[in-house]
């Protein structure tokens, strides 16, 4: 588990701004981690973890992006059932709320996860 800086970047809902995005980043030599895309009537939320979040900051602001840093949980757990559960349920003993998660499997033995929880200190703790 380690914690790692999110970025959620505000962008323009329209075909190619994703494209444009992913390829001024992959100029910068900057890899994605994990990305999540949600979509409301005039923009898109992209949330994304990277290899280099100062840098990606950068080239997106460059860019015209509004952009916003949060800490969320990056987790690498077993691909079988029961794995996010148990996870969710640690957290729920320590009163400790899950906002938001995504993620997928790596492979046949193991997935990342990242977890945007309301207390990211106490989240580790009862992770640990």
């Amino acid at each position: 588990m380690e914690v790692a800086e999110q970025l959620s970047v505000f962008l323009e809902n329209k075909p190619g701004v994703l494209a444009d995005v992913c390829g001024a980043l992959a100029e910068a030599g900057v890899n994605l981690r994990a990305i999540s895309v949600s979509d409301t009537v005039d923009h898109a939320v992209v949330r994304l973890v990277t290899t280099d979040s100062g840098l990606a900051r950068s080239v997106l602001e460059r860019g015209g992006a509004l952009v916003v840093e949060t800490d969320v949980l990056v987790l690498t757990l077993a691909n079988k059932p029961g794995a996010l559960g148990e996870v969710a349920g640690k957290l729920s003993e320590a009163q400790v709320n899950i906002e938001y998660s995504y993620g997928s499997a790596g492979g046949e033995d193991s997935g990342i996860l990242i977890l945007r929880v309301d207390d990211v200190e106490k989240a580790q703790k009862a992770l640990a």
